[in-house]
């Protein structure tokens, strides 16, 4: 995470993560704007260059070959990046309307989302697998492949309707590959028939013809069936019907046609083509709202009819920079032209490809290794970065951010960067917090009779008769760039204690530090990071009562949580207790301390990072009740200290040892590998200080999953003992649940004499 030393006047929010948009990532990593946020609201953390798509198909590259790293892209950029969908813009308060989390404000929008594929044949929807988004088709892809890998025999009939450019390469690629399967298994490749359909009256129609007749030649010779004024109507389940009277039988259909923009789209009141695209001048800005740019397929430019090619995507991204950043600053917008001619480098499946531009054609191995070389060079841009140096504080008054304030916001810009007070100075203002929190939906509860929306100097809130009270707190710093899912975490975290006790939450009261800056940008910043807390807090059932916030140079958030319990703790599960022969149960998998490092230096990968937080995001309560159901002795959730710090303090009270075995620990993705890289969390060195407690480690510290049992976690899962008999059943019970890392990591053993209460097995 970057921390800007410059309070943030300005907000750009890019909706979508293609082509334009990495580029002005990179561009705004190599030269922040002082006071300038991006954020970027993408479906996906990995974004696709469709100039290796084909490639990856035919099974040159691999996944990550062909995929920008949307996440390590925006840590470099010192971008948040929010993973949700985009449903609409309220223009008026100048704010993306997302699925799943509170609006996200905007001072300037950028739109790069490409185009969403025109299905509007009827059963294409049900029947057909559109080329894009490129998410849904690599799942199809896949499913293909697998069951060409299986195909035995009969003929399978694959068609690719739309005999573009794209439809061409896609066929040639997935020829190439899937007839490599079956003669790689000894099989017969004419197994397979493949099919091109197109509505026109030849194939490529915006090539030259000398181009398009060694397309007919090749796809000749590779025997591929080409369809001609071929215009599906109709597309049934192993069917297609075509205006001609051709009826085609295919068992797997991939539709490259013309797109369309999405949906939402409509409902913005933006200008937009007859095929739903945002119209855009020469500065890439829109026709209605100059607030608002759009760049890449989305876009439509009045002045220059583009084709939707890859091509023009990359080369807006500069401009679109430039102007986002001019945009800002209140200075003039520059005009982009676009090339009037380009060159397409068009591969055949099989290392070979075509080179067209304008009136040219030619073709060899050399040109695909021309085109491999190209390809390469491109995605190095976005996943080799360069060390940045320490950026240094623009001062207020020189900034030509302050230009492009209103009066009032300037003041508070200036204001921002003052020497900041201590003590009840350096609280929140209050009208800014009255805001924040008069919009959160806190659950209601009868037992709290004086709460959040009630305010007085404290919360007042009953104990019902024969219960007692759990408390616990937790508290610490953002360790990720989105404030309502750290919002999410943070309470999902501190809840685990008292799930871990067996409780029910009562009551929460917040800790909240915010760094300084203009009134707005604070409050927006707390309500995202506080709805994500009470999303989570009511779903358990429990009452945000009140809280306290003050400034600080990090963002950071933490609760103290007052939860129920029978007064004569027959329900309590405590850590003392566990029983020799007793099984440990570990509900979550390990791995977010060395993650979390790892994606703060650029050196994790999106997917990596997305894993970790749905896992710290699932709340611990049904994997505590389930524990208790099956008779757990002992309970606790695996936070700071890690899997070991935590064991031995219930081995302790429990009077007992215990033996972890190395190989059932449950990691979450790219964890080993971060750790093998020599990354791991700040606290992993007190925590490695408990290695005293291990009997055996001298035979495992080069173990690869040595440095894990010392890792620490947020919102990690419960570690539990539960008695033998009962294990397998918890076990299932548990991935039942949606645990479905759940694993069982050793045993109790007696207490033996004078030993270390631990000891490691591989």
């Amino acid at each position: 995470m970057q921390h800007p030393n410059q309070p943030i006047a300005r907000d750009i929010v890019l909706i979508g993560g293609g082509h334009s948009h990495v580029v002005v990532l990179k561009r705004f990593g190599m030269q922040p704007e002082p006071g300038v946020r991006l954020t970027v609201i993408c479906t996906d953390v990995h974004t696709p260059y469709s100039g290796m798509l084909p490639g990856y198909v035919s099974g040159h590259y691999s996944y990550d070959d062909v995929h920008i790293d949307l996440a390590r892209l925006a840590v470099f950029a010192g971008a948040r990046l929010y993973h949700d969908e985009v449903v609409g813009i309220d223009r008026v308060a100048q704010k993306v309307l997302c699925r799943n989390r509170p609006p996200v404000a905007y001072d300037c929008l950028s739109i790069n989302i490409g185009s969403t594929p025109r299905l509007s044949v009827p059963g294409a929807n049900e029947f057909a697998t559109p080329v894009k988004p490129i998410t849904r088709f690599n799942q199809r892809w896949l499913a293909l492949l697998a069951r060409v890998q299986q195909h035995r025999e009969g003929l399978l009939r694959i068609a690719v309707v739309g005999a573009g450019a794209g439809g061409v390469e896609l066929l040639l690629s997935m020829q190439y590959r899937l007839r490599q399967e079956l003669t790689s298994r000894g099989r017969d490749p004419e197994l397979l028939q493949f099919h091109l359909l197109s509505a026109a009256d030849s194939i490529m129609p915006t090539h030259n013809a000398r181009v398009r007749q060694k397309f007919v030649s090749v796809l000749a010779e590779r025997g591929v069936q080409v369809h001609i004024n071929a215009e599906v109507t109709r597309v049934e389940a192993a069917q297609l019907l075509c205006a001609n009277g051709l009826a085609l039988e295919a068992d797997e259909v991939m539709w490259v046609t013309q797109a369309c923009g999405a949906a939402w789209l409509q409902g913005t009141g933006l200008a937009l083509n007859e095929g739903g695209f945002v119209q855009v001048n020469n500065q890439l800005q829109t026709l209605t709202d100059p607030a608002i740019f759009a760049a890449g397929d989305i876009a439509d430019m009045q002045n220059y009819p583009l084709e939707k090619a890859g091509v023009f995507a990359v080369r807006m991204g500069r401009p679109l920079a430039d102007n986002l950043r001019l945009s800002v600053q209140g200075r003039a917008l520059q005009t982009y032209r676009p090339q009037s001619r380009w060159l397409a480098l068009i591969s055949t499946g099989n290392r070979y490809a075509v080179a067209s531009r304008g009136a040219l054609g030619f073709w060899g191995d050399w040109v695909w290794r021309w085109k491999d070389w190209i390809d390469q060079r491109f995605m190095r841009n976005f996943s080799e970065f360069p060390a940045m140096p320490a950026k240094v504080a623009a001062t207020p008054g020189s900034s030509q951010m302050l230009l492009a304030l209103k009066p009032d916001e300037a003041l508070q810009a200036i204001s921002a960067v003052a020497m900041r007070c201590g003590g009840c100075g350096a609280k929140v203002g209050a009208t800014v917090l009255s805001r924040a929190l008069s919009q959160l939906p806190v659950v209601p509860r009868g037992d709290v009779l004086i709460g959040l929306h009630d305010p007085d100097d404290a919360a007042v809130v009953r104990v019902p008769p024969g219960q007692a009270l759990v408390h616990s707190v937790d508290f610490f710093r953002a360790f990720i760039d989105d404030p309502y899912l750290f919002g999410k975490v943070a309470a999902n975290h501190a809840l685990g204690d008292i799930f871990a006790m067996g409780a029910q939450p009562q009551t929460a009261t917040a800790i909240a530090t915010l760094p300084p800056g203009m009134e707005t940008k604070v409050e927006d910043l707390l309500f995202q990071m506080m709805s994500g807390a009470v999303a989570v807090l009511n779903e358990a059932g429990c009452a945000l009562v009140g809280g306290h916030t003050g400034e600080g140079s990090e963002l950071a958030l933490g609760f103290a949580v007052n939860g129920l319990i029978d007064e004569c703790l027959v329900n309590v599960t405590r850590k003392g207790g566990m029983q020799p022969g007793d099984v440990l149960v570990l509900t979550k998998p390990l791995g977010t301390g060395t993650l979390f490092a790892a994606h703060a230096q650029v050196a994790a990968k999106g997917r990596w990072i997305d894993a970790a937080l749905q896992s710290m995001l699932q709340s611990n309560r049904q994997g505590a009740q389930c524990l208790r159901e099956f008779g757990a002795t002992a309970c606790t959730d695996v936070t700071g200290f890690g899997l070991l710090g935590h064991l031995v303090e219930m081995t302790q009270p429990s009077g007992v040892d215990a033996e972890i075995v190395l190989s059932a620990l449950p990691l979450l993705d790219g964890a080993q590998d971060t750790v093998a890289a020599g990354i791991v969390s700040s606290l992993q060195a007190a925590n490695v200080r408990l290695r005293r407690a291990l009997r055996n480690q001298d035979a495992f510290v080069s173990h690869p999953r040595y440095p894990l049992i010392f890792d620490p976690q947020t919102a990690g899962g419960l570690l539990a003992s539960v008695p033998a008999e009962n294990a397998k059943a918890c076990l299932a019970a548990l991935q039942g649940l949606g645990y479905d890392h759940a694993a069982i990591i050793g045993r109790v053993l007696p207490q033996g004499d004078a030993q270390p209460p631990i000891s490691l097995t591989p």
